[in-house]
């Protein structure tokens, strides 16, 4: 797509328009005589104020959505996109607002969306900017990320009009910011709490059993159906305490700290797991999820060692995430101590290569993690590369995208129901 284009349809505008003349001005060959491609923003707004338009209704009052005739100058000027675009995705639009920079937009819709509309639009929203449905009003709130936020939402709902492979990246944008919100949180070992407040804070409502036990671990349990119980594991704790001046520096899509440790051992497999929460209801899985996040793995797996037997007996199959590198399918300890069965592990191969990851392999040279202590409790565990390396170090590291595949090995295993229930 060039410059052009998505200028325009920044704005609710397309070089293929053809507009009723009835209501609204041709623009189609007006905007073709002016150089677009170098305007920003702020010139194409005045350039559209100053288009002739006949016979208009009422300001902000749609004519017909969806005949793409609309209204485009009475329209406040950071509304036009989204509404044109939100009706492209058949979300039928009736009137408008863009806040007048108070920080508060509005649209009115003809009709409630669908669940799967929803979770588009929420996918859509540019970060820091918050979303709400009263009734049949969709309400923006982009006081924090400033009315150009307005512009790209719109942005967004175009591209997704022309490619839905455009999910993906939005899917992975969304995870990013999910990450860095946890490697903010400090949390070195014996000092957990904060992380733990955070996790039982998201965790609450979306979880049916929530407790934290004696040792400090963050224990849940999510029933999903009938099937296997299937636990999902990640510490809390950072062998250092994160400086608090640091900034996070990108470089593609890896992350590294601008000064001491990253802290993505083990944030990253924190991150990986709620993202995997928030998708588990789209696949098919039928059975119980427990999640185990717990403190002092860096000194020894003491959290881990301290979970409640009770809580771990029913587990069918346990799945640690807190490896380095990518796809390593860890099944033992440096060679000599097995966490489970050679099949076991060749679940989860089995699982990448259904989600067209055919290079995830099984490897016995693993270190010591809480994959360990539940295989010490007689369930079949694994440790899953998480994207992150040199941990431990300043010179630590995180690929968040080989960290969202990890999301995609989870889900994958859940689809299609490949952990089998202990006999």
């Amino acid at each position: 797509m060039t410059n052009a284009t998505i200028l325009l349809a920044r704005h609710g505008l397309s070089r293929d328009d053809q507009f009723n003349k009835t209501h609204v001005a041709c623009l189609t060959d007006s905007i073709l005589q002016y150089p677009v491609v170098d305007w920003n923003d702020r010139q194409l707004i005045e350039w559209i104020q100053q288009v002739p338009f006949e016979n208009l209704p009422g300001r902000e009052a749609m004519i017909d959505p969806s005949t793409n005739d609309l209204p485009y100058q009475s329209f406040d000027p950071y509304i036009r996109g989204i509404v044109r675009w939100l009706n492209a995705l058949d979300i039928p639009t009736l009137s408008c607002c863009d806040g007048h920079g108070r920080g508060r937009a509005s649209v009115v819709l003809k009709q409630a969306p669908s669940l799967k509309q929803w979770q588009l639009l929420q996918l859509a929203l540019p970060y820091q900017m918050t979303m709400g449905l009263t009734q049949l009003t969709l309400h923006l709130d982009y006081r924090k990320s400033g009315f150009p936020s307005l512009l790209l939402l719109a942005e967004r709902l175009y591209r997704l009009t022309e490619d839905r492979t455009y999910l993906e990246t939005l899917r992975l944008e969304q995870f990013k910011h999910r990450l860095l919100t946890w490697l903010d949180i400090p949390g070195v070992s014996k000092r957990e709490r904060l992380v733990a407040m955070h996790l039982r804070n998201h965790l609450r409502s979306s979880t049916d059993f929530l407790y934290t036990d004696k040792r400090g671990n963050v224990l849940a349990t999510i029933q999903c159906g009938v099937g296997p119980t299937v636990l999902l594991s990640a510490h809390m704790d950072t062998v250092e305490l994160i400086e608090e001046d640091r900034t996070i520096l990108e470089d593609g899509t890896t992350l590294r700290s601008s000064s001491g440790i990253l802290g993505a051992d083990d944030r990253a497999g924190i991150t990986a797991i709620l993202e995997v929460l928030d998708r588990v209801q789209n696949t098919n899985f039928s059975g119980t999820l427990k999640l185990a996040f717990t403190v002092q793995e860096e000194i020894g797996c003491r959290g881990a060692e301290g979970i409640d037997p009770e809580f771990l007996h029913d587990v069918d199959g346990a799945i640690v995430v807190d490896r380095r590198g990518t796809r390593d399918i860890v099944t033992a300890c440096r060679n000599q101590i097995p966490f489970c069965i050679q099949e076991f592990g060749q679940l989860f191969e089995e699982a990448g290569c259904l989600a067209g990851m055919t290079d995830w392999q099984t490897t016995t040279n693993g270190g010591s993690s809480d994959a360990k202590v539940f295989a010490g409790f007689g369930i079949p565990s694994v440790n899953l590369s998480v994207g992150y390396t040199h941990e431990h170090t300043e010179h630590e590291t995180v690929d968040y995208a080989a960290t969202f595949e990890t999301v995609t090995l989870i889900e994958s295993v859940l689809h299609h129901q490949l952990i089998p229930l202990r006999t």
